[in-house]
């Protein structure tokens, strides 16, 4: 990623998503510009043309699992980097214009994996209600602001941004989700190892046996613990599949460097996704052998075996 740090940024919009709320977490009201996109590929679209210098997009949820948007977009196209990640606590109002009765709701509208995380509260409280996806929870606060739903599940922010009135708070089937959002940014050159990173990609492997074992393999004879694993259909046949992961570690240091330059070797291809600072939670402790000093050594006996000295 370019030296200077990001001045324009893109998040998945509309103004009041629980991505604006991250991005606003991660970086203070006078770090740049911000400007809502309506979906995820349109936020990575302007990063890819030059039109942002970094966006703001969600990857997973502690109750739903990963993002496809996301997955697929970063896989997909020129290639982005992970800069940084953000954690955020997640909490859905039932919201409803001024005057609204929780008996009179029809229809009750917000992003896909929102109403999932609200299913069962939804099926208890409004049996009678529609539910009816919105391309974000936002989305779905302004369409009930215009009137074309009777109410939205949304962010505590997008129901003050809309005008809307809360009518019930925190009406997940899970309380305590939380949602992993990620920075990406055009490749470039890549931030220090902090001793406490993780570094994220994607292998493709094609229709052979023993292939996802060839993958955590490398991985697991260099004490590199994986923290994400999910595979993906690549859609070009069935049978090919690609696996999205995040490890501890970063690929400065030797063992995390050496794994994935030999998947590279043994997978069909490997995207690089970066290597960014951990945001929750501490990588285990290296073992003795595959610190850098080990492969250092290593590398030094090998070379005086190579020379004909007695080792």
């Amino acid at each position: 990623m370019p030296g200077t740090p990001p001045t324009r940024f893109a998040y998945l919009g509309p103004e009041g998503t629980f991505a604006e709320a991250a991005l606003s977490s991660a970086v203070a009201s006078s770090g740049g510009t911000r400007s809502a996109y309506p979906s995820v590929p349109a936020a990575l679209a302007a990063v890819r043309s030059g039109d942002a210098d970094a966006a703001l997009v969600p990857l997973e949820n502690s109750v739903e699992g990963s993002v496809p948007a996301t997955m697929d977009g970063l896989s997909d196209g020129d290639p982005l980097v992970i800069t940084r990640e953000v954690f955020l606590p997640v909490a859905f109002h039932l919201v409803a214009r001024a005057g609204t009765e929780l008996a009179a709701i029809r229809t009750v509208a917000s992003h896909p994996h929102a109403l999932a995380q609200c299913a069962r509260w939804l099926a208890s409280h409004l049996p009678g209600a529609a539910t009816l996806p919105e391309t974000s929870t936002a989305a779905a606060a302004a369409a009930v602001a215009e009137g074309r739903y009777d109410a939205a599940v949304c962010a505590p922010i997008a129901g003050a941004r809309y005008r809307l009135t809360s009518l019930v708070d925190d009406v997940a089937d899970h309380p305590g989700a939380v949602t992993r959002f990620v920075l990406v940014r055009r490749p470039g050159a890549l931030p220090s190892p902090t001793g406490n990173d993780k570094t994220s990609l994607v292998a493709v492997v094609g229709d052979r046996t023993g292939a996802l074992l060839d993958v955590l393999s490398e991985f697991a004879v260099r004490g590199i613990s994986l923290t994400r694993i999910e595979s993906r259909p690549t859609r070009e046949r069935l049978g090919v599949y690609s696996f999205s992961l995040d490890c501890e570690g970063h690929i400065g240091e030797r063992r995390v460097g050496e794994a994935l330059a030999a998947l590279h070797r043994v997978c069909d291809d490997v995207r690089f996704l970066g290597s960014y600072p951990r945001a929750e939670g501490e990588n285990r402790a290296v073992l003795e052998t595959a610190v850098d000093a080990a492969f250092a050594d290593a590398d030094a006996w090998l070379a005086r075996v190579r020379a004909g000295e007695s080792c």
